[in-house]
Protein backbone atom coordinates (compact mmCIF):
# COMPACT_ATOMS: atom_id res chain seq x y z
CA UNK A 1 0.00 0.00 0.00
CA UNK A 2 1.84 3.21 -1.04
CA UNK A 3 2.30 5.68 1.77
CA UNK A 4 0.05 8.60 2.12
CA UNK A 5 1.51 11.90 2.32
CA UNK A 6 -0.76 14.50 3.51
CA UNK A 7 -0.53 18.50 3.51
CA UNK A 8 -0.07 18.10 7.84
CA UNK A 9 3.26 15.56 6.50
CA UNK A 10 4.40 17.69 4.01
CA UNK A 11 4.22 20.83 6.24
CA UNK A 12 5.99 19.11 9.03
CA UNK A 13 9.10 17.86 6.78
CA UNK A 14 9.04 21.35 5.08
CA UNK A 15 9.70 23.12 8.36
CA UNK A 16 12.54 20.74 9.59
CA UNK A 17 14.07 21.35 6.17
CA UNK A 18 13.90 25.14 6.81
CA UNK A 19 14.89 24.67 10.20
CA UNK A 20 17.90 23.10 8.98
CA UNK A 21 18.98 25.63 6.59
CA UNK A 22 18.76 27.99 9.03
CA UNK A 23 21.46 26.30 11.19
CA UNK A 24 18.94 24.58 14.04
CA UNK A 25 19.10 21.39 15.54
CA UNK A 26 15.53 20.48 15.08
CA UNK A 27 13.83 19.27 18.20
CA UNK A 28 10.12 19.28 18.66
CA UNK A 29 10.15 22.45 20.15
CA UNK A 30 11.44 24.16 17.17
CA UNK A 31 8.31 22.62 15.48
CA UNK A 32 5.89 23.66 17.89
CA UNK A 33 8.07 27.71 17.48
CA UNK A 34 8.19 27.31 13.07
CA UNK A 35 4.21 25.69 12.77
CA UNK A 36 2.94 27.80 15.18
CA UNK A 37 1.02 24.37 16.59
CA UNK A 38 0.64 22.79 20.01
CA UNK A 39 3.38 20.53 21.87
CA UNK A 40 0.83 17.41 21.74
CA UNK A 41 -0.07 18.26 18.30
CA UNK A 42 4.00 18.19 17.53
CA UNK A 43 4.41 14.77 19.29
CA UNK A 44 1.48 12.98 17.48
CA UNK A 45 3.15 14.22 14.23
CA UNK A 46 6.66 12.99 14.89
CA UNK A 47 5.10 9.63 15.83
CA UNK A 48 3.35 9.25 12.81
CA UNK A 49 6.31 10.77 10.56
CA UNK A 50 8.86 8.00 12.54
CA UNK A 51 6.50 5.26 11.41
CA UNK A 52 6.47 5.55 8.05
CA UNK A 53 10.44 6.08 8.00
CA UNK A 54 10.43 9.97 7.08
CA UNK A 55 12.54 10.82 10.24
CA UNK A 56 14.91 9.99 12.67
CA UNK A 57 14.51 10.77 15.84
CA UNK A 58 18.03 10.99 18.07
CA UNK A 59 18.46 9.89 21.65
CA UNK A 60 18.48 13.61 22.40
CA UNK A 61 15.35 14.19 20.75
CA UNK A 62 17.51 15.68 17.74
CA UNK A 63 15.17 15.20 14.22
CA UNK A 64 16.13 14.65 10.88
CA UNK A 65 14.99 13.76 7.39
CA UNK A 66 15.00 10.47 5.53
CA UNK A 67 15.87 9.86 2.41
CA UNK A 68 12.31 9.74 1.72
CA UNK A 69 11.87 12.66 3.70
CA UNK A 70 14.07 14.93 2.23
CA UNK A 71 12.90 13.97 -1.09
CA UNK A 72 9.17 15.28 0.02
CA UNK A 73 10.66 18.36 1.60
CA UNK A 74 12.87 19.12 -1.46
CA UNK A 75 9.91 18.66 -4.00
CA UNK A 76 7.96 21.17 -1.71
CA UNK A 77 10.53 23.35 -1.55
CA UNK A 78 10.91 23.72 -5.10
CA UNK A 79 7.13 24.23 -5.83
CA UNK A 80 7.34 27.25 -3.16
CA UNK A 81 10.03 28.62 -4.95
CA UNK A 82 8.44 28.62 -8.53
CA UNK A 83 5.29 29.86 -6.71
CA UNK A 84 7.20 32.85 -5.45
CA UNK A 85 8.67 33.49 -8.50
CA UNK A 86 5.39 33.08 -10.68
CA UNK A 87 3.59 35.70 -8.04
CA UNK A 88 6.29 38.24 -8.29
CA UNK A 89 7.75 37.89 -12.15
CA UNK A 90 3.94 37.28 -13.52
CA UNK A 91 1.37 38.68 -11.40
CA UNK A 92 3.78 41.64 -9.98
CA UNK A 93 2.80 40.62 -6.33
CA UNK A 94 5.11 42.77 -3.86
CA UNK A 95 8.21 40.71 -2.93
CA UNK A 96 7.27 40.92 0.93
CA UNK A 97 3.84 39.13 0.63
CA UNK A 98 4.72 36.04 -1.59
CA UNK A 99 5.83 33.81 0.81
CA UNK A 100 2.54 33.64 2.71
CA UNK A 101 0.43 33.38 -0.53
CA UNK A 102 2.58 30.57 -1.69
CA UNK A 103 2.37 28.57 2.20
CA UNK A 104 -1.26 28.45 0.94
CA UNK A 105 -0.97 27.88 -2.77
CA UNK A 106 1.77 25.57 -2.75
CA UNK A 107 -0.44 21.94 -1.71
CA UNK A 108 -2.77 22.78 -4.64
CA UNK A 109 -0.20 22.92 -7.47
CA UNK A 110 -0.33 19.76 -10.15
CA UNK A 111 2.66 18.15 -10.68
CA UNK A 112 1.66 19.03 -14.34
CA UNK A 113 1.35 22.85 -13.63
CA UNK A 114 4.60 22.81 -11.70
CA UNK A 115 6.18 21.31 -15.16
CA UNK A 116 4.82 24.32 -16.80
CA UNK A 117 6.15 26.94 -13.92
CA UNK A 118 9.45 25.58 -14.60
CA UNK A 119 8.66 25.86 -18.43
CA UNK A 120 7.77 29.38 -18.04
CA UNK A 121 10.20 30.52 -15.36
CA UNK A 122 13.09 28.87 -15.91
CA UNK A 123 15.77 27.36 -13.82
CA UNK A 124 15.94 30.59 -11.77
CA UNK A 125 18.17 29.26 -8.41
CA UNK A 126 16.76 32.59 -6.05
CA UNK A 127 13.96 33.57 -4.43
CA UNK A 128 12.51 36.83 -4.62
CA UNK A 129 13.51 37.28 -1.26
CA UNK A 130 16.84 36.16 -2.08
CA UNK A 131 17.17 32.69 -1.15
CA UNK A 132 18.36 29.38 -2.69
CA UNK A 133 15.88 26.70 -3.47
CA UNK A 134 17.14 23.70 -2.15
CA UNK A 135 19.10 23.05 0.98
CA UNK A 136 21.32 26.03 2.13
CA UNK A 137 22.80 26.51 5.29
CA UNK A 138 24.98 29.77 7.10
CA UNK A 139 28.10 27.46 6.35
CA UNK A 140 26.39 27.30 2.80
CA UNK A 141 26.46 31.11 3.12
CA UNK A 142 29.65 31.91 3.89
CA UNK A 143 31.42 29.84 1.81
CA UNK A 144 30.02 31.62 -0.79
CA UNK A 145 31.45 34.77 0.98
CA UNK A 146 28.17 36.12 2.60
CA UNK A 147 27.81 37.04 6.05
CA UNK A 148 24.93 38.46 8.67
CA UNK A 149 24.23 41.69 8.51
CA UNK A 150 24.50 41.58 12.46
CA UNK A 151 28.44 40.94 11.89
CA UNK A 152 28.74 44.22 9.81
CA UNK A 153 31.28 47.08 11.05
CA UNK A 154 31.08 50.75 10.49
CA UNK A 155 32.38 51.78 7.13
CA UNK A 156 31.20 48.57 5.72
CA UNK A 157 29.78 48.71 1.69
CA UNK A 158 27.76 46.02 1.00
CA UNK A 159 25.07 44.42 -1.21
CA UNK A 160 22.01 42.75 0.56
CA UNK A 161 21.72 39.36 -1.19
CA UNK A 162 19.02 37.54 1.15
CA UNK A 163 16.07 38.10 3.81
CA UNK A 164 14.94 35.64 6.06
CA UNK A 165 11.34 34.79 4.40
CA UNK A 166 8.85 33.72 7.02
CA UNK A 167 9.08 37.09 9.59
CA UNK A 168 6.69 39.11 7.72
CA UNK A 169 6.91 42.46 9.89
CA UNK A 170 10.26 41.99 8.86
CA UNK A 171 10.16 41.98 5.46
CA UNK A 172 7.35 44.81 5.43
CA UNK A 173 9.53 46.66 7.25
CA UNK A 174 12.43 46.56 4.70
CA UNK A 175 10.35 46.99 1.44
CA UNK A 176 9.43 50.10 3.88
CA UNK A 177 12.65 51.44 3.91
CA UNK A 178 14.01 50.32 0.76
CA UNK A 179 15.98 47.34 2.04
CA UNK A 180 15.48 43.97 -0.65
CA UNK A 181 17.50 41.85 -1.96
CA UNK A 182 20.19 43.72 -4.86
CA UNK A 183 20.51 46.78 -2.63
CA UNK A 184 23.37 48.86 -1.79
CA UNK A 185 24.16 49.96 2.04
CA UNK A 186 26.90 51.75 3.77
CA UNK A 187 26.87 50.86 7.79
CA UNK A 188 27.54 54.20 9.76
CA UNK A 189 27.05 52.22 13.02
CA UNK A 190 27.22 48.78 15.02
CA UNK A 191 26.25 48.88 18.36
CA UNK A 192 23.17 47.60 20.32
CA UNK A 193 21.21 48.44 16.85
CA UNK A 194 23.19 48.34 12.91
CA UNK A 195 22.47 51.83 11.27
CA UNK A 196 22.92 52.26 7.70
CA UNK A 197 22.19 53.97 4.61
CA UNK A 198 20.49 52.72 1.66
CA UNK A 199 19.29 55.29 -1.58
CA UNK A 200 19.73 58.17 1.01
CA UNK A 201 17.83 56.77 3.83
CA UNK A 202 19.04 55.69 7.75
CA UNK A 203 17.50 52.90 8.59
CA UNK A 204 18.17 51.23 12.56
CA UNK A 205 18.33 47.56 12.76
CA UNK A 206 18.04 45.52 15.97
CA UNK A 207 21.07 42.78 15.95
CA UNK A 208 18.34 40.22 15.87
CA UNK A 209 16.92 41.10 12.73
CA UNK A 210 20.13 42.41 11.43
CA UNK A 211 20.56 38.60 11.76
CA UNK A 212 17.96 37.58 8.88
CA UNK A 213 19.48 39.33 6.23
CA UNK A 214 22.76 38.33 4.33
CA UNK A 215 25.10 40.26 2.78
CA UNK A 216 28.38 40.68 0.61
CA UNK A 217 30.56 42.84 -0.16
CA UNK A 218 30.40 45.65 -2.52
CA UNK A 219 33.11 45.16 -3.69
CA UNK A 220 34.23 49.17 -4.01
Amino acid sequence: MPLRITISKENYLKAIAEAESEGETVKAVTLVRWLRVSAPAVTMAIKRLRRDALIQVGEEGQIALTAAGRDIANRLLRRHHLIERMLTEIFGLEWYKVHDEAEQLEHAVSADFERKLAEKLGNGTECPHGNQVGFDSPGHRRKRGLKPLEEARPGDRLVVVSVFERDRKLLEYLDGTGIRPGVRVAVSAADAEIELSAAGRTVRLARADAAKVWVRDAGD
